[in-house]
């Protein structure tokens, strides 16, 4: 048995890697009615998805990647209160998905 080829941190699309880890993370909460595992997914989707901003950026750019990751996760329960579940986990998917595209996968 070979050794497993993960990708290089340079050729990772974080803004797939930060979409699957907020609709990914929702729905395993949402499915399993166990919350620990959405945050799991969360979590490890942003480790990953951090590892490779700071790889293709710097310190500043990769904090402010991570800053939108968390708050979009954080203002989704609010904002849900106001539009709806799936509503609010869309548009903070679309943001932070977008803002990882622009800030580190464009480059």
């Amino acid at each position: 048995m070979g050794m497993i080829d993960i990708k290089k941190p340079e050729n990772v699309s974080t803004a797939l890697v930060t979409a699957t880890g907020i609709l990914g993370g929702y729905l395993s909460a949402r499915e399993t009615g166990i919350r620990p595992i959405g945050g799991a997914v969360l979590a490890a989707a942003g480790i990953w998805a951090g590892r490779s901003w700071l790889a293709k950026t710097n310190p500043a750019t990769t904090a402010a990647l991570a800053t939108t990751y968390v708050a979009g996760f954080g203002l989704s329960h609010p904002l849900a209160k106001k539009i709806g579940a799936w509503p609010s986990v869309l548009t903070v998917t679309a943001l932070t998905a977008g803002a990882s595209y622009l800030l580190s996968d464009a480059k």
